[in-house]
């Protein structure tokens, strides 16, 4: 039991038994009290398959802390299906979900005085939001990951959910008919588990690994397996352990477990959207990180992992072929990983890492060894230029080209983007941007996997470009360049676009360009009029006030 609540109840008098009276009623005996108090976040929900599995979870998590010697209390917080609001105007709560997921847990384990947290969480925005719960309160803490969903089959390949919105382009550009449309919506997603490919939710559940908030190899298992289950278990034991030696989650999320956490989002092929969340959870934790630390790291890591969605494989397949500690293995061998990190076991991560082997199995070819990788530097490259002053962040996997100058394409939302596209107007050679989707600008700063996946789907991945100050999918790729900052909502440069002007998008000199002279962009600023606010209540409309910059990782404190 946590001091402060310890205080209020032993050494007050009377104020006591008011106190005990409140916590025998949710089953405290008279031993307990002098237990640690552990909340169990459990963000277990039927919305999303990502999360549906995390109930019996948080069953396992709270039978294995009273084992353990502490005292669970579990509450639920909340989550937002990416893959089902994506491309709707639903899609902009997204976001917002990780600031409202951060202040439900920081709000009970706060309020109600809690020693440590053991949190569960399965779609996207569940993992930075409770680390950045775990980073603001700094009390033990651990994360446990829900688990990947397992592919899909259809006609000899594997699916993931990403396969049906490529197979919207391909139905629109005549390349499948709306039978096979509808077989591969009914084989993409078999059963409970986050999105099978490296995208966002195991990209994130990688980090945390990575960082040592999670234990080894919890991060790619599979959500229907047992050793979830039994991982679960662990992760309480742990966790009891770490409130006994008062390990606390900052003395973890140092600069060192940071630059892990960017160094195996390279080696994996991690989501874009790795930098926008570790950019706030640096921001909770009081650790300097900056955009630019992404590009640094970007140039001595390597690509090792030939993972969706520009590669063969997915998480599972990852798993059975070592996981993310073989990765670091690989990574900790070149000098490419602090050894010297703590992990929430106590152990430094050369520790827990001692019996892997420095060189991936040679009967697999997910995990490259350092000498052959998929590409030499990693793929999340930060542009600058005019068009992105505080920086964007383009994924360059799976792309033949790396630079491309053409006309602009403008669109002020998602969907006029995607009208377009479905109508066969956007062509190969085009320069595509969409704005006005930022952080303020949205609001929520929306994925735009629709539209990339609507061009992959008719062909035109390696041929178009797409710009956006929005965000993008885990699931996307191609020559796709997000999070462009300041935003087109606050005046950045991506509002004075016009249609048909030259843009280019160089990956290898890192350069994001409008090609009209420096007068005309600062007649065309002089003339900018700020749109009005797309929302005036509500959520939204407070997140619209409060976020910052995406290049700031849009935190709303």
């Amino acid at each position: 039991m946590s001091d402060n609540l310890r205080s209020k109840i032993v050494t007050q008098g009377v104020q006591r038994s008011p106190n005990r009276a409140m916590l025998r009623a949710v089953g405290f005996g008279d031993k307990d009290f002098d237990k640690p108090i552990v909340g169990i976040s459990n963000a277990h929900s039927t919305i999303t398959p990502c999360n549906m599995g995390i109930g019996a979870l948080a069953l396992r998590a709270e039978a294995a802390l009273k084992k353990a010697g502490a005292m669970p209390q579990v509450f639920g917080t909340i989550t937002i299906s990416d893959g089902i609001s994506m491309g709707t105007e639903g899609m902009k709560f997204s976001l917002v979900s990780r600031e409202v997921i951060a202040d439900s847990i920081e709000t009970v384990c706060s309020g109600q005085s809690m020693d440590g947290v053991l949190a569960i969480g399965g779609c996207d925005k569940n993992m930075p939001g409770a680390m950045i719960a775990i980073a603001r309160m700094n009390i033990p803490s651990i994360f446990v990951y829900g688990g990947t969903i397992k592919p899909g089959h259809h006609n000899g390949r594997d699916l993931t959910i990403v396969s049906s919105f490529e197979a919207v382009g391909q139905y629109t550009a005549h390349k499948i008919d709306e039978k096979e449309l509808l077989e591969i919506e009914r084989h993409a997603c078999p059963g409970a588990g986050s999105c099978g490919g490296m995208y966002t939710a195991n990209t994130m559940s990688s980090v945390i690994e990575a960082m040592g908030l999670s234990l080894m190899y919890s991060s790619t298992m599979a959500a229907e397996d047992l050793e979830k289950a039994e991982s679960t278990a662990k992760s309480a034991e742990v966790l009891v352990n770490a409130i006994r030696k008062q390990i606390l989650p900052r003395q973890i999320l140092t600069r060192k477990a940071f630059e892990n956490a960017i160094a195996v989002t390279m080696a994996v092929g991690g989501s874009t959207n790795a930098v926008l969340h570790l950019l706030s959870i640096a921001h909770a934790a009081q650790v300097t990180l900056t955009i630019d630390d992404f590009e640094n790291i970007r140039a001595r890591v390597p690509v090792l992992c030939d993972l969706k969605p520009s590669g063969k494989y997915v998480a599972t397949d990852l798993h059975k072929a070592g996981g993310i500690p073989q990765v670091m293995k690989i990574l900790l061998a070149h000098g490419a990983l602090h050894g010297d990190a703590l992990t929430i076991t106590g152990q430094t991560i050369a520790e827990v890492l001692q019996d892997v082997p420095t060189e991936p199995r040679k009967d697999q070819d997910v995990i490259r060894p350092w000498s052959n990788p998929i590409y030499a530097q990693g793929h999340l490259a930060i542009l600058k230029g005019n068009l992105a002053q505080e920086g964007a962040v383009a994924k360059i996997t799976g792309v033949k080209l790396a630079k491309i100058t053409g006309p602009a394409r403008v669109f002020d939302s998602e969907e006029a983007c995607m009208e377009a596209i479905l109508a066969r107007k956007i062509k190969a050679g085009d320069v595509v941007i969409i704005r006005y989707e930022g952080p303020k600008g949205g609001p929520g700063m929306r994925e735009m996997l629709s539209p990339t996946s609507a061009i992959i789907g008719e062909g035109l991945g390696d041929s178009v470009g797409l710009i956006t100050d929005g965000r993008f999918s885990g699931g996307t790729y191609g020559m796709v360049v997000g999070h462009v900052a300041p935003e087109a909502a606050v005046g950045g440069t991506i509002a004075l676009v016009n249609e048909g002007d030259s843009v280019t998008i160089d990956a290898e000199q890192r350069l994001l360009q409008l090609n009209v002279d420096d007068a005309e962009i600062a007649r065309r600023r002089a003339a900018w009029q700020p749109p009005a606010p797309r929302y005036t209540r509500g959520v939204l409309a407070k997140y619209a006030k409060l976020v910052s910059t995406s290049s700031k990782g849009a935190v709303t404190d």
